[in-house]
């Protein structure tokens, strides 16, 4: 039997894990003292709620090797082969982790691709893996076609607030405080496995645009499914959705939150969509 395992960073719901058949290993988050397995011990709205109140912002932990040890055990004594997605190795030390654990344990039947990606982005690739699994794929299938997807990827989003961005070191107070005074929005990317800025709208509705051109720019493949994210802005990510309605049109589009992991760096208000570019 094919497994598939992600990690919280992929910012599916255990709902939709349930439905897909996914297993997600929870990265810690931590709030000073207080440590909290994300999507686990913490919900996305509570997660929004303790990082309006935080004075610092929370870390994240990556994955222990330990952890992956007692993981891989287990699904080595099921005989399962395991297809593992987790967040860009450029962005945590989890892959690393899984990948310890695995040379420790001489494990054959656990796949570790570098997916490069994170968010709603790391959840397309999951969808489309599980699709995959079911059409009837081996695990070194998977991993191969994967592996072919992740530079066709492409995540665009915008950021309202850029007081996380500040706090996080990302942005200067002076260039925070002036691009808040004129409404500016930071357009994101994902590149080489980091997040990267690409641009910058004065206000929603321009973002929306700026988002719409590089959309066109590189098309959506109609092959695969469309994931849109958002941080805690149900309502922004219904605007985004509809303004952008004519290229979402007769796909198959999966709406997630960007949980705590992207969160922690964008705080509320990003909106965006992740899709496999033709």
């Amino acid at each position: 039997m094919v497994k598939i395992v992600t990690d919280s960073s992929c910012d599916l719901s255990l709902e939709r894990c349930a439905e897909l058949g996914v297993e997600m290993l929870p990265i810690t988050v931590n709030f000073g003292e207080e440590s909290y397995r994300a999507n686990v011990d913490l919900t996305t709205e509570d997660f929004y709620e303790k990082l309006a109140q935080a004075k610092e912002l929370p870390h994240t932990a990556q994955i222990t090797p330990a952890f992956f040890e007692k993981k891989f055990k287990e699904y080595m004594e099921a005989g399962d082969q395991v297809v593992c997605l987790f967040i860009s190795s450029q962005m945590s030390g989890t892959l690393q982790s899984a990948t310890v654990a695995k040379g420790m344990l001489g494990a054959t039947n656990i796949y570790l691709p570098d997916t490069l990606n994170v968010t709603f982005a790391l959840g397309l690739l999951v969808e489309e893996a599980v699709k995959m699994r079911d059409r009837g794929l081996s695990a070194p299938q998977i991993v191969e076609e994967i592996g072919q997807l992740v530079p066709r990827v492409r995540l665009w989003a915008l950021i309202e607030d850029l007081k996380y961005l500040k706090m996080g070191g990302r942005l200067s107070a002076s260039s925070a405080l002036v691009a808040s005074i004129l409404g500016i929005c930071p357009i994101i990317t994902l590149k080489d496995g980091l997040v990267e800025v690409v641009g910058k709208a004065r206000g929603r509705k321009a973002a929306f645009a700026a988002i719409r051109k590089l959309v066109e720019e590189e098309p959506i493949s109609s092959d695969y499914c469309v994931t849109v994210g958002h941080a805690n802005v149900p309502e922004n990510r219904k605007a985004f959705e509809a303004y952008m309605s004519d290229l979402l049109k007769k796909r198959e589009v999966h709406i997630q939150d960007i949980g705590s992991i992207v969160g922690t760096h964008t705080g509320p208000g990003a909106v965006g969509l992740a899709y496999i570019k033709k």
